[in-house]
């Protein structure tokens, strides 16, 4: 079976580098899942059933990193960026913008996730490419 401390590191690992990388420079922030998606594919070992391989479990396993690392990351935009501070302000002065607040939080979840675990699938076939 696939490793797991291996996918959550490699999540995490591209979780922080997107976020690093859109705070620096937004059109980077795709190098994150993909690079994350890679370390996973690259050092995770075959499954027991046979012994190679192939681009599909490749793209499993970066599918995989990029769920994790899209959770993470969706946590860092949503909380790191002062929202907290916001929402707290809003919930203390009045209720009006809440639904806004949490609707937005919604979309930046789910394309955080999806971004991610699209561009890690990319990044674990490429991984596994450069494996064999």
């Amino acid at each position: 079976m696939a490793d797991w401390k291996i996918i959550c590191l490699s999540g995490l690992v591209g979780a922080v580098l997107s976020f690093v990388l859109s705070l620096v420079y937004f059109p980077l922030f795709i190098l994150g899942p993909f690079i994350g998606g890679f370390l996973a594919s690259y050092f995770s070992r075959s499954y027991e059933d046979y012994t190679g391989m192939d681009r599909r479990d490749g793209a499993v396993i970066g599918v995989f990193s990029g769920i994790v690392g899209g959770l993470i990351l969706s946590l860092l935009l949503i909380f790191g960026l002062g929202a907290i501070n916001s929402i707290l302000g809003l919930i203390s002065t009045g209720m009006g913008a809440t639904t806004d607040i949490i609707l937005a939080g919604y979309v930046i979840f789910q394309l955080s996730v999806i971004v991610c675990m699209i561009l890690g699938a990319l990044g674990g076939v490429v991984g596994v490419m450069v494996k064999k």
